[in-house]
């Protein structure tokens, strides 16, 4: 924290937190957490949000606490987040109104977690022209759980313009977004 406005903790254990609430307050630092996520955000003085724009989509509510790794990670490197949470194929008309308004916000980047068979990434990457990040999640059952059959979707999509990171890797995911929604924003000035 004496290096840098902000940090983020990921994957924290629930003993854990006691130790970094109270290092928080000992040093009047904010934390900002994720719904359902074991991730936190640390900072010293407000985020600008002076980067890029990201949109973060989730198929299902199962898959919100490893978008919200993501999101996290984009605010830490200052870009605006905007999210559409449980908008999968299973009512696959939920997606239209929070990919419209991506789309009129101009993101740089949008990051899609999904669990199950993954297709969410693959409709959302053929559906713009802007790049997309699969974050495959843990969920699912039978023969591809633990995120196996997303993996396994997104790596053999034959849809342009999607990238795909690890399981549950909504760090990384979040990295990249905001490194290409920053650098987007840079080449527009």
């Amino acid at each position: 924290m004496e290096k840098s406005n902000s940090v983020i903790i990921s994957r924290i254990k629930k003993n854990d937190y006691p130790k970094i609430l109270a290092f928080a307050k000992r040093l009047k630092i904010t934390i900002k957490t994720g719904k359902k996520s074991s991730t936190l955000l640390l900072f010293k003085k407000p985020i600008a949000f002076q980067g890029g724009k990201v949109g973060i989509l989730t198929a299902g509510t199962s898959d919100i606490g490893v978008a919200e790794e993501s999101r996290l990670m984009c605010e830490a490197m200052n870009c605006k987040c905007i999210t559409g949470y449980d908008v999968g194929v299973a009512g696959i008309q939920r997606i239209f109104p929070i990919l419209k308004k991506m789309i009129k916000e101009d993101v740089e980047c949008i990051i899609v977690a999904a669990g199950m068979e993954g297709a969410l990434a693959t409709l959302v990457s053929s559906m713009v022209d802007i790049p997309v990040i699969g974050i495959p999640t843990s969920v699912g059952y039978g023969y591809g759980e633990k995120g196996i059959s997303a993996l396994a979707s997104m790596l053999q999509s034959c849809s342009l313009g999607l990238s795909v990171v690890n399981i549950d890797n909504g760090i990384a995911a979040g990295g990249i977004a905001a490194n290409i929604a920053n650098r987007s924003i840079r080449k527009k000035d």
